[in-house]
């Protein structure tokens, strides 16, 4: 197929760029019909799915508007479908969405389970993954004319697919691995690398092998989460000899990321990519949906609101409520600089479904979002998904197995450079001290990657985390700073997990400050 790239050159590239100015002109046109395009939506959404066993049991075919729609069909979140999705994957047909489905996406999972499984349909697969691909594309040729994605190759870098044990018939994996699985045969010349490769499930083979390949290809663009992108370029560099990423790739003008903070790794990719004019476009893309994608180099990214996905949006300030009283809004009543907690109905068999994400509109014409954080306390910086429900069961499997007491902790993520991977650190003000402290850190470790599937695939070989790291906090620190804080009370809790370091620089630069016979 490499001979396709060859022939088509500046001519392919040309007439694709000539139907994404068309399709950018459709986006354009569908941000002005908002409204009425999510209406239609909806409609068409409750028609396919009236005569499954959800689509049964709350009525679907007797909706006939958005509050009766909110009205009918309950609030969700996974454990709430947990039951279903099981019965979908065993082979089940016609139970939240038509027919029987062969993709569920795997994702980081609730307290109570390790992994999620989301499912993935036909229709999602064609109006919102593969079409919001698409428009993405639009959105970068509008914004560099001049761009050459399909003169030259994509790097890709996806997750893994495999069969699901209790039924063969089902395919589970990362999100990104179903979309390269399903990428259409007249658009895998112009990927790097080959198929098999990008989807090792083996990380440290599949980083071999990506440089192998990839070296001597001509690659304008890569994606994916930074933490493997610096693992892989530390490793090409390495192989090659080279000072930059761009003596091996001169090409090299675009990356597409999303899912973690970007912040914290602008000045690593600076180095690694030495060029003025590169261009670091943001998506927000889960399992539950391709929601949106910066358009523009100001903040914020268009809110992908034709492409299969019916959002509502749950004012943060609600939350607390009953379910049955928590009141969402459509596109028509947002707000800027107000939080949300985003709840969409997708094309494959999530209604009303609460992601857990929060997100606030930068602008309203057209609409556009920045993702500000979770409902749940969590840590994504690196890909893995910890959430608060992780930390607390791992911590407790170690505090049990080693005979030892908590009192309190806090976690944040120390993010890596280009010379070192990052970790995360820990906190903790214990009731017994531990004898061996790398003792417990292993036991920690190894209890952490037990609970959660991501945190153990970044910590393979170390290739994109090293082993956390545990400081001692001496005897009331914490207390310290919630009296400092003017916190004080059963109201007033600690921090467990940020995203960033804030809070925890603030505790631990207060030890100097206490006084602890024990812990020095």
């Amino acid at each position: 197929m490499a001979h396709i790239v060859q022939m088509s050159g500046s001519l392919f590239n040309h007439i694709i760029a000539q139907y994404l100015a068309l399709r950018f002109k459709q986006l354009e046109r569908a941000g002005q019909q908002v409204h009425q395009n999510q209406e239609k939506l909806l409609k068409l959404l409750l028609s396919e799915a009236a005569d499954t066993e959800y689509g049964r049991q709350y009525g679907f075919s007797s909706i006939r508007s958005r509050k009766q729609f909110q009205e009918q069909i309950p609030l969700v979140r996974y454990q709430d479908l947990v039951s279903r999705i099981n019965d979908m994957m065993l082979g089940k047909s016609d139970v939240l969405w038509p027919g029987q489905l062969k993709y569920f996406a795997k994702s980081s999972g609730t307290t109570h389970q390790r992994s999620k499984f989301i499912p993935i349909s036909n229709a999602y697969l064609r109006s919102n993954l593969i079409r919001s691909s698409w428009d993405t594309t639009a959105f970068i040729y509008h914004q560099d004319p001049g761009a050459e994605i399909f003169k030259h190759k994509s790097l890709i870098m996806g997750g893994s697919l495999h069969p699901f044990a209790s039924n063969r018939d089902i395919l589970v994996g990362d999100v990104s691995a179903i979309m390269i699985k399903t990428i259409p045969f007249i658009g895998r010349p112009f990927y790097t690398p080959d198929f098999s490769v990008a989807l090792l499930s083996d990380w440290e083979e599949k980083i071999a092998r990506i440089c192998k390949q990839c070296i001597d290809e001509n690659v304008v663009m890569f994606g994916g989460v930074p933490t493997w992108n610096i693992v892989l370029f530390n490793k090409i560099l390495q192989i090659t000899g080279k000072s930059n990423i761009l003596e091996v790739w001169p090409n090299l003008s675009f990356y597409l990321h999303g899912g973690v903070n970007f912040d914290p790794y602008k000045e690593t990719f600076k180095k690694f990519i030495p060029k003025k004019y590169f261009t670091y476009i943001e998506a927000y893309n889960a399992s539950e949906g391709y929601f949106a994608v910066q358009d523009t180099r100001e903040d914020g990214m268009r809110l992908l609101a034709d492409n299969g996905i019916y959002y509502e949006f749950l004012p943060l300030s609600e939350l607390g409520k009953e379910d049955a009283h928590l009141k969402t809004l459509d596109l028509t009543e947002v707000q800027t600089d107000t939080d949300y907690v985003l709840v969409i109905t997708n094309c494959s068999g999530l209604w009303r479904y609460i992601i857990g994400d929060t997100v606030r509109f930068t602008t309203l014409h057209p609409h556009r979002i920045k993702v500000t954080g979770r409902i749940e306390q969590y840590i994504n910086a690196f890909g893995e998904e910890v959430m608060i429900g992780d930390t607390d069961k791992a911590l407790s499997m170690t505090l049990e197995k080693l005979k030892l007491g908590l009192k309190e902790y806090t976690v944040a993520p120390c993010y890596l450079d280009d010379n070192n991977r990052g970790y995360h650190e820990w906190l903790i003000e214990f009731e017994q001290v531990p004898a061996n402290l790398e003792e417990f850190e292993l036991e920690l470790d190894q209890s952490l990657r037990q609970i959660n599937s991501d945190y153990d695939a970044k910590r393979t070989a170390d290739l994109a985390l090293e082993r956390l790291k545990v400081h001692i906090a001496p005897r009331g620190l914490f207390h310290h700073w919630l009296k400092l804080k003017n916190k004080m009370g059963g109201q007033y809790k600690i921090p467990r997990l940020s995203n960033d370091r804030k809070h925890f620089e603030e505790i631990i630069g207060l030890q100097t400050q206490i006084s602890d016979p024990e812990h020095g």
